[in-house]
């Protein structure tokens, strides 16, 4: 199951809609026994919708737990930005991380980090390089070269 959030529409915010097809990704891969690789671009949960978008947080991390717990293959795929919600709930919960190189990825946006804590942040932190290097994102891979390397992690973890 491939499933991609759309940044251009409301900045990808995650609100009722995608949790619940997010959700319905999940439950059909686990249904399905296959891997499911979910292309995350998101600039956080939809505000909008107040306390229901955030409880989209907890219902699709608790079905991808069950769905990891049954043995799926899971594999997000950060982009720029990755933040938010989304960061907060399934976008870190891969059995793999990719990453494409420079996405900004984390909760809470360098300028906001920047404004709560009232200091200058380290260079290149929440991007997808200072992810990898802690240990945070398994891969940093070009679209140009991501097919190949999807190709090759689900041959090696699904045999």
């Amino acid at each position: 199951i491939l499933a991609i959030m759309n940044f251009s529409f409301i900045g990808g915010s995650m609100g009722s809609v995608v949790g619940e097809l997010v959700s319905r990704a999940i439950e059909s891969a686990r249904d399905k026994k296959i891997p499911l690789i979910l292309i995350c671009a998101s600039g956080g949960a939809r505000m909008q919708e107040s306390s229901l978008s955030l409880l989209q947080l907890a219902k699709t991390s608790s079905k991808l737990a069950r769905f990891q717990d049954s043995g799926g293959l899971f594999i997000p795929i950060l982009t720029d930005p990755t933040t938010g919600g989304v960061t907060a709930s399934y976008g870190m919960l891969g059995d793999i991380i990719l990453a494409e190189p420079g996405a900004l990825i984390g909760f809470a946006g360098p300028r906001v980090i920047k404004q709560t804590i009232g200091q200058d942040l380290p260079e290149g932190f929440q991007r997808a390089e200072f992810l990898k290097e802690k240990g945070f994102v398994d891969h940093i891979v070009s679209r140009q070269k991501m097919k190949d390397l999807l190709s090759r992690i689900i041959e090696l973890l699904t045999k």
